[in-house]
């Protein structure tokens, strides 16, 4: 009782640590995107090349999140996200100083590799420190710090590349990274709970060696072609390495990722809807920004004005998502969600070249205040029966799969738009139209519904999948007295 009152105590403390911690994060991966054509200039280099600044990180991303399980056991979470913390704000000063693309690209590779073990981590320790009956409300905080950098993140930078330079959208990291190090070191207590035995050093060599892989071959697909023998080379190889993963750790005493929380079925079933969502959300965070400054010729900061109030639905949604999980379920939560972001979704395959923007901000709304339901419950109710001493395995396994399925539905997406727009130009220039810049544009806006329609169909998946959810087996007393 006095543990449980402890704990109770402790929860704004250790969730206030933790915004910071998981805001500086999601920042830095939201505010760069739209520099890279000013990053391009400054260096004097092509997109190809520049492009590995946010392909580096999230490769580094991806790779680093298998590893949170073993590193938080090994050191304790406390001090692996304290460590990451001091790493993203010393690489984002190096990221402000790069003398070139190289540099830039390696530092920001960097800075990547400590985001993903940042995430990880903050996660972990929330289902491993939180109380269960505050847990959801934790998540939903937990989704706040990373729904409020998205939704200032456009903005910001689009205000910072306009009256600064873009050394500040790394350099602003700096302060706010200090102050999460300071109340990670001051709010968070320090615990460890199992500590693993040995590194299980093929299954990191596996896991990495096929993440790195994948990863690569998702990124580079679209501009190297998906039939081209790298890309498929790539893929092979990358399968073969994970499968090889797959097999040491359900066969080895001391896995690098217990596989076994598979076995749990509300688990499998939470991460399959969050991945499915997940795909189905990076339709718009990707797309929605490139029609407005490709077709519509807006300015970033005029993109980032335009997107700010779905982000801020967003953001305002998790708290009080939160709060309703108790009362309702995941079940009811969630499915209204994928209604609402299908909605959404396929508002937003309604685009032309003249679209109002408050067509599309108001199809953007919709879409969030869908992810708002959605995301909380699901990302709450996978952990709900998962082992206290097990939680970090389960959340480096959800950060893993996130990060590589982010990868490939941008790849995918981005490949898919190529081809569209190639097949819809084709058919323009067989009509009446011949205008050089109409074609451009009509074809591409034609593409970017083609891809809407794609990821409203993914998002629908979804519903099916809640009826394999079984009764909440979690108890409670039991789980506490994991602790």
């Amino acid at each position: 009782m006095e543990e449980t009152q402890g704990r109770e105590n402790h929860f704004w403390p250790i969730m206030i640590a933790i915004f910071f911690g998981t805001f500086v994060s999601v920042l830095s991966t939201t505010t760069i995107n739209i520099a890279v054509p000013m990053l391009m200039d400054h260096f004097h280099t092509s997109l190809n090349t520049m492009q590995w600044m946010i392909t580096g990180f999230m490769l580094a991303t991806g790779v680093t999140a298998p590893l949170t399980g073993y590193l938080g056991g090994r050191f304790s979470y406390k001090r692996l996200y304290l460590f990451a913390l001091i790493g993203f704000t010393i690489f984002s000063l190096l990221c402000a100083v790069a003398w070139g693309p190289t540099s830039l690209i390696v530092f920001r590779m960097l800075q990547g590799a400590c985001s993903g073990l940042i995430m990880a981590c903050t996660m972990t320790i929330i289902f491993q420190v939180i109380p269960i009956k505050r847990r959801a409300f934790a998540v939903s905080l937990w989704s706040l710090s990373a729904m409020v950098a998205p939704a200032i993140g456009p903005t910001f930078s689009g205000w910072l590349l306009q009256y600064a330079s873009w050394h500040w959208l790394f350099l602003i990291n700096i302060p706010v990274g200090i102050i999460a190090i300071i109340l990670t070191q001051t709010l968070i207590p320090y615990y460890r709970m199992n500590i693993p035995k040995s590194l299980d050093v093929p299954g990191v060599i596996t896991v990495v060696l096929g993440s790195l892989v994948l990863l690569t071959a998702f990124s580079q697909g679209s501009s190297w072609g998906w039939s081209s023998w790298k890309t498929i080379s790539l893929i092979v190889v990358g399968i073969i390495l994970l499968i090889l993963f797959v097999w040491r750790e359900l066969t080895t005493e001391v896995p690098l990722l217990n596989l076994r929380v598979f076995r749990n079925r509300r688990f499998t079933v939470m991460l399959s809807i969050y991945s499915i969502v997940t795909v189905a959300m990076y339709t718009g965070t990707y797309l929605t920004p490139l029609f407005l400054q490709t077709v519509q010729g807006e300015t970033p900061l005029a993109t980032g004005l335009i997107l700010l109030p779905s982000s801020i639905v967003l953001a305002l949604l998790s708290p009080i998502v939160g709060k309703l999980y108790p009362k309702f379920g995941p079940v009811k939560l969630i499915s209204f969600g994928i209604v609402f972001i299908f909605l959404g979704l396929f508002m937003m395959s309604w685009l032309g070249v003249n679209v109002s923007n408050n067509f599309i901000m108001w199809a953007m709304i919709i879409r969030n205040f869908g992810l708002g339901f959605a995301n909380v419950p699901s990302s709450t109710a996978s952990m709900e029966e998962i082992p206290v001493e097990w939680s970090g395995h389960a959340t480096s396994i959800n950060n893993w799969i996130r990060n590589v399925l982010s990868s490939f539905a941008i790849a995918v997406f981005t490949s898919l738009l190529s081809s569209r727009s190639l097949f819809h130009s084709k058919e323009l220039v067989s009509t009446s139209v011949s205008d050089t810049n109409t074609i451009r544009l009509l074809s591409f806006t034609m593409g970017v519904d083609d891809v809407f329609v794609l990821g409203s169909i993914i998002v629908l998946c979804g519903l099916p999948l809640m009826f394999l959810m079984g009764r909440n087996k979690g108890n409670i007393s039991t789980v506490e007295s994991a602790v």
